[in-house]
């Protein structure tokens, strides 16, 4: 009985610690959670050195379930579908605050930044996903925009909702590199 007495503490512990690594696992297909909270939404530093991209460890992508290449024409094809799915500011403000401080940004401003879907709603994205979303500075290094970001997501929906472009292969390409997400699709 001695033995035991003395093991429980340590046994709490290493169930405690795996329950946690359990739940800190997801896929990119995670559910994801109601609310923001700090050691949840980013739980390590964020690199800006991937610029204009987000750092893949804190922010991978992550897809909505209910966005399938045969839900298309019900989803993502439909105009103003995103607008059903998009996350109220009141969710999307304090993370994005959150995730300023957890990529060091000098400039703090939350109005220098979208909260922007790496994998964006029209392609299927995860809409409240913290893996999903990431303060986006409206001006990158390089020239590059969130503006043009913007314009490379509209084209691979009508592409994908034309059926040039499969929507994995889509998804998959913007996730990797946005910046040259329509030449690794076949798109000028």
């Amino acid at each position: 009985m001695p033995v035991i007495r003395q093991l429980a503490p340590t046994l709490g512990a290493f169930t405690l610690a795996a329950g946690a690594l359990i739940l800190g696992a997801g896929s990119a297909h995670a559910t994801p959670t109601a609310t923001p909270s700090a050691p949840a939404a980013v739980s390590a530093s964020c690199s800006q050195s991937y610029l204009p991209l987000p750092d893949p460890v804190c922010q991978p992508g992550a897809y909505n379930p209910d966005v399938t290449q045969s839900t298309i024409g019900s989803t993502i094809c439909v105009s103003g579908w995103t607008s059903t799915v998009r996350p109220p500011t009141s969710y999307t403000n304090p993370l994005k605050v959150q995730q300023i401080a957890a990529y060091g940004y000098s400039d703090t401003s939350t109005a220098d930044y979208e909260e922007d879907h790496l994998v964006p709603l029209e392609l299927g994205g995860a809409p409240r996903d913290p893996k999903n979303l990431w303060p986006e500075p409206r001006y990158n290094t390089g020239g590059k925009t969130a503006g043009n970001k913007d314009t490379v997501e509209n084209k691979l929906k009508v592409a994908v909702c034309n059926g040039q472009v499969p929507l994995d292969a889509a998804r998959a390409a913007i996730a990797a590199d946005w910046t040259t997400a329509l030449a690794a699709v076949g798109l000028n």
